[in-house]
């Protein structure tokens, strides 16, 4: 296909896509990206500008979506919490009508997700999630590029992501995986799987879903385990009700061995909490008495992890994404 049906569109979450414009964007990174390591310039959005919009702070969104929109030809203009009035003095509806008149496009990464839609409803621009409560289609959009460079193929699958079943990671893989044609699997304590409005959207695409609280059942013949922090942003105050549920659900090397797959891959959308490296890590050490939370050193620093391999992929998937939805890609 080509970027006709994408061009003005906005990318808020996986469900707003088909399983043949969700492949678009992964064939167009692919090809984004092997012309960035050859040289070759790519500025399909040249004169163009781009807002920012941060409420929560970022590392690998806020790098990629600058570096893909530089790339691009792009102007990239950052606006963190403290820079403008979103929401505060100023209603979303109005801000959204405002930079839609200086801006070609608009990312937004934040809380609620009712923002990023009033974003594009009213701004006239294309607008693309890079994080809510609810999805990181981004995210997913990276995840699925990375297992289909080291698996070889998305049909068929089998992705088992551990931990906090009901945040914006796993929404977003089990809508997104099941898109793609992935056998997913949400392995988390009964308390925190996903919603049910979440796990019917994605029944829609396929009926090879499953939602367990047993980790010897959910990782049996894995491709790929993956996994986030336990607990997300603005909910600090949970990590001892946290660490109690999901110690059992961190990913260690028994883990690992329990798939039955020398190649299985490990993936984490990060940051991760695997060491003592950060002064995070020794607070939450120092509180908890543990060194590692959600995966182990172990594992991190295998032959399985690609995450990095996976950080990188978010810029250029983000690249694709903004590129076939405001670029002029003749």
């Amino acid at each position: 296909m080509s970027n006709a049906s994408l061009k003005g569109r906005s990318f808020l979450a996986e469900k707003d896509f088909t399983e043949e414009e969700m492949l678009y964007f992964l064939d167009l990174a692919a090809d984004l990206k092997a012309k960035k390591k050859s040289g070759i310039p790519h500025r399909y959005l040249e004169g163009k500008n781009i807002a920012l919009l941060f409420e929560k702070t970022s590392t690998r969104t806020r790098c990629a979506f600058t570096v893909a929109c530089t790339d691009l030809g792009a102007h990239p203009e950052y606006l963190g919490k403290g820079d403008i009035q979103l929401g505060k003095k100023e209603s979303v509806e109005d801000t959204a009508k405002v930079l839609g008149r200086m801006f070609d496009g608009i990312e937004f990464r934040g809380f609620s997700h009712k923002t990023v839609e009033s974003l594009a409803e009213h701004s006239g621009v294309p607008v693309w999630n890079g994080l809510t409560d609810l999805w990181h289609p981004t995210q997913t959009l990276a995840d699925l590029l990375t297992i289909k460079e080291h698996v070889g193929h998305l049909k068929d699958v089998k992705l088992v992501y551990v931990g906090d079943g009901r945040n914006n990671v796993a929404n977003s893989l089990l809508v997104g995986g099941s898109i793609a044609g992935m056998e997913v699997r949400i392995c988390a304590p009964a308390s925190l799987w996903p919603a049910q409005e979440v796990v019917d959207t994605a029944k829609k695409y396929s009926d090879r879903i499953m939602i367990t609280s047993s980790v010897e059942e959910a990782v049996a013949g894995a491709d790929v385990i993956y996994t986030d922090v336990w607990v997300s942003m603005g909910e600090e105050d949970k990590f001892a009700e946290r660490i109690e549920l999901l110690s059992p659900y961190q990913v260690n090397m028994q883990m690992i061995k329990a798939t039955g797959n020398d190649n299985v891959i490990f993936l984490h959308c990060l940051p991760a909490f695997h060491d003592l490296e950060t002064a995070y890590g020794r607070e939450m050490h120092e509180k908890h008495g543990l060194k590692e939370m959600e995966v182990t050193d172990e594992v991190f620093l295998s032959k399985h992890s690609k995450v990095f391999d996976q950080a990188e992929n978010r810029m250029h998937t983000i690249k694709a994404v903004i590129a076939a939805t405001l670029g002029n890609m003749e």
